[in-house]
């Protein structure tokens, strides 16, 4: 017997994934005013306090984050129980629900890593390049999960995946999102490093090699732009999918435009933090076409034949 409404479910499903987009914002704010460092290179310790005394500015934006992060870490346990209380057994929503909890326990060790190894504020590696891709790709998917938790808590039917064209368009239009997303984050970081901490590309070969990568990320840009508007135009999802993905579309457009004005203007911190908001939108619509493509009836080819004569 359901002790939870689906209405409270939707509600709570909504509401876990609007926050945790707001608690990803930050983060990017912590990255992008170099505050990373502010709690040292303790964790879960602030400088070795529970509550730091006598903070700075850095220290507060830290701190900051780390609570609001553990706040969503109980958001998603949250989610968990109301959509085992509020749905049937074997409901892809308690799946999802699930997925989205493994996927933010996954980022908060990730979070922890960064602080660990020192990989914050104006530190220029390799290691970090590759954790803040890391960490990137692991934020897609906890999107993507609570995405998913959230649309079908509102009743729709989740994808029918198998070997078919579809499924492979999706595929390729998700991950395409998802490695431009992943060079994305360590554009920003080599933006970090040169207009933030003053670093010379110059005299250090790891931020030249940032610097440097720098234009294969609008090169990317094109190349996913290209492979979501080839799923979007070969999948011809009917109703509200088409629709959603020809706004996905425009949106993908408007993003580029985005990255264009963020150079021209050296990416200053708002409109870093726009950039970003606008891409966790696009991940999260092209998560929810997916979804609504893969869930289309699948017309059999004898059914189809037969009608026909």
């Amino acid at each position: 017997m359901l002790t939870v409404s689906p209405r409270t479910v939707s509600r709570v499903a909504w509401g876990v994934l609007g926050y945790t987009v707001l608690v990803i914002l930050w983060g990017a704010f912590v990255r992008a005013s170099g505050s990373g460092a502010g709690c040292g290179d303790h964790w879960p310790l602030c400088n070795g306090d529970v509550i730091p005394t006598a903070p700075t500015l850095n220290t507060i934006v830290e701190f900051g984050h780390r609570v609001t992060s553990a706040l969503a870490g109980f958001a998603a346990i949250a989610l968990v129980v109301v959509a085992f209380r509020g749905t049937e057994k074997g409901s892809p929503v308690r799946k999802a629900a699930v997925a989205s909890l493994v996927f933010m326990v996954t980022e908060g060790a990730i979070g922890a890593g960064l602080v660990l190894f020192e990989y914050v504020a104006y530190n220029p590696s390799i290691g970090r390049a590759v954790w803040m891709a890391a960490h990137l790709a692991n934020t897609f998917l906890l999107l993507g999960a609570l995405t998913l938790a959230a649309w079908w808590s509102e009743g729709a039917d989740p994808p029918r995946l198998g070997l078919r064209a579809e499924v492979a368009w999706a595929g390729a239009a998700l991950l395409s999102v998802l490695i431009l997303g992943a060079g994305g984050a360590i554009t920003a970081l080599g933006d970090t490093l040169v207009l933030g901490g003053g670093l010379d590309p110059a005299t250090d070969p790891v931020v030249a090699a940032l610097v440097g990568a720098r234009v294969f990320h609008p090169t990317m840009a094109f190349v996913a732009l290209a492979v979501v508007g080839g799923a979007v135009v070969a999948t011809r999802a009917s109703g509200g999918a088409d629709t959603l993905g020809m706004a996905i579309l425009g949106a993908f457009v408007g993003q580029m435009a985005l990255g264009a004005l963020n150079v021209a203007l050296m990416a200053p911190i708002w409109l870093q933090l726009v950039h970003l908001l606008v891409t966790d939108l696009i991940w999260i619509g092209l998560i929810v076409w997916a979804s609504e493509t893969l869930a289309a009836p699948i017309a059999a080819p004898a059914e189809t034949a037969a009608v026909a004569v």
